[in-house]
C-alpha cells in the first residue's frame, strides 16, 4: 500500500512539506509506503478546457507537455494521495490550482478513476485563510468521488518561516491524528475480503 504527496508550496523545505512529513512518519509506522512530490520549481499551467480527455479516455492530459500524466500514473498506483499546500491569499498556490484543474478534469473524463482511493489534505498558514484552502483541496477529492479522512482539528499547522509549524502542538497533533487516520481507513477498504472496486 502507498500513498503518494503533492506538495504545492513554492519552496522546498518548508512548512507545508513538514506537516507532510509528520502525517508520513504515522503511515510508515502502519507500514504504508510514501513519496513526496514537490511542485517547486515546475510551471504547471491550467487545464486548456481542450476536452481530448474525455476524447480520448486514456487517462492523460493531452493540452500541455509537463509532469501531470507522470503525476496521474503515481497517483493510480496508489491507495492514498495527499494534497498540501500554503495559504496563498486565502487559497491554494497557482501550481496546487492548475494541478488540480488538469488531473480533476482527468478523472472526471475517465469515469472518476480515482473513486474510492483515499485523499487528505495539509495546510500551512501564517494566520488566516487556511480553512479556504482546506476545503478547495477537499472539494477536489470529494468530486473525485474519493474517501476523505477526518482529524482531530482541520488539518493545518501555523508559522511562517521554514521550520515554525513544529512549533505548533495542535498543527503536529493533528497531522499525526491525520496519519493513523489515514492509514487505518486505507487498511479498511484495501485489506477487506469485500473491497469496492471502482
Amino acid at each position: 500500500m502507498k500513498v503518494i504527496a503533492f506538495n504545492g508550496s513554492a519552496r522546498k523545505g518548508g512548512n507545508t512539506e513538514a506537516l507532510i512529513k509528520i502525517v508520513f512518519e504515522e503511515l510508515q509506522k502502519e507500514g504504508i509506503e510514501t513519496e513526496l512530490i514537490s511542485l517547486a520549481g515546475k510551471n504547471l499551467s491550467g487545464c486548456i478546457a481542450c476536452y481530448k480527455c474525455w476524447k480520448n479516455k486514456d487517462q492523460r492530459c493531452h493540452g500541455v507537455d509537463d509532469e501531470i500524466n507522470e503525476y496521474i500514473e503515481k497517483m493510480l498506483d496508489a491507495e492514498g494521495i495527499i494534497l498540501g499546500s500554503p495559504t496563498y491569499f486565502a487559497d491554494v498556490t497557482a501550481n496546487m490550482k492548475a494541478f488540480i484543474e488538469r488531473v480533476g478534469m482527468v478523472a472526471r473524463a475517465n469515469e472518476d478513476m480515482l473513486k474510492r482511493k483515499v485523499g487528505a489534505s495539509v495546510v500551512a498558514v501564517r494566520r488566516g485563510g487556511a480553512t479556504h484552502v482546506f476545503n478547495s483541496l477537499n472539494f477536489f477529492f470529494l468530486i473525485a468521488q474519493m474517501v476523505v479522512p477526518g482529524s482531530s482539528y482541520w488539518n493545518l499547522g501555523r508559522g511562517r518561516q521554514p521550520g515554525e509549524v513544529l512549533n505548533d502542538e495542535e498543527g503536529i497533533k493533528t497531522m499525526r491524528d491525520l496519519g493513523q487516520n489515514m492509514a487505518w481507513l486505507i487498511k479498511k477498504l484495501y485489506t477487506s475480503s469485500d473491497v469496492l472496486e471502482p
